[in-house]
């Protein structure tokens, strides 16, 4: 009887075991498959704000040519010296007025192609050019005309380009910024209509801002020689956002 009892004991434990095994995965085969993902929807929209310049970036360029590289830079840092002083006799600061390109090469001859002789023609150097850039922030557009006039007449033979732009065109900005925003949530609520929704809370917004472009100065400085100041529009600067937005959706109620 004692053998007996220790043999049913020993066939118990794992029983016990199995059953314990049993209720340790009851928990993981409750838990189901996950949810759907919630419905969204994203949509870009566009505002546009203008406002009239009140300052123009220029450039202006120097450009002088010699038999040496001594005589190009030399004849191109008076003609520049001429224009920087006669610029701030005009009004303009020294802060708003900087050097942007500085440029010095050889000029080759041609080579006669039909030329007799034996190899191939070299070209030689006959001079050099120097060319000097200036940047300038010009405040007061009522004076554009006239600086591009005076600059001219003291040496300045090339021209880039004449940006209008504002010191401040925050406020212009911020309104482009809410027509984005309002073009945006006028979209995203026809389509969420158009399917049966409506529009629940906005789950992200992201923005992109578009600068003026440049205006090309039309003509060559050369050409600007006349007794009246070159004649100059600055019409209005269009500040264009862009918004990127998405939104949660929700049934109709």
């Amino acid at each position: 009887m004692t053998a007996h009892y220790l043999t049913l004991r020993s066939m118990a434990l794992p029983v016990a075991l199995l059953a314990a095994g049993l209720g340790f995965a009851q928990p993981a085969s409750a838990e189901g498959p996950p949810p759907p993902p919630h419905p969204f929807i994203s949509v870009t929209g566009e505002g546009r704000a203008a406002v009239a310049p009140d300052m123009a970036v220029l450039s202006l360029t120097v450009t002088r040519v010699g038999e040496t590289a001594q005589a190009a830079l030399s004849s191109n840092s008076a003609a520049m010296r001429a224009v920087i002083e006669a610029l701030k006799a005009d009004g303009l600061a020294e802060r708003d007025m900087q050097t942007s390109e500085f440029s010095i090469y050889p000029r080759y001859s041609q080579p006669d192609p039909n030329r007799q002789g034996s190899g191939d023609p070299q070209p030689q150097i006959i001079g050099y050019q120097v060319s000097n850039g200036l940047t300038l922030r010009v405040r007061d557009i009522a004076k554009l005309g006239a600086i591009l006039d005076r600059s001219v007449t003291l040496g300045v033979n090339q021209g880039g380009q004449i940006t209008f732009t504002n010191a401040d065109p925050e406020k212009t900005v911020e309104e482009a910024r809410r027509q984005a925003v309002a073009d945006a949530m006028a979209k995203a609520k026809v389509l969420a209509e158009a399917a049966g929704l409506a529009l629940g809370p906005v789950m992200s917004i992201s923005e992109n801002t578009a600068q003026p472009e440049p205006m090309p100065l039309m003509r060559t400085m050369a050409m600007a020689k006349e007794a009246s100041p070159v004649p100059i529009a600055g019409g209005e600067n269009s500040y264009t956002v862009t918004v990127d937005m998405r939104f949660d959706l929700k049934p109709r109620p």
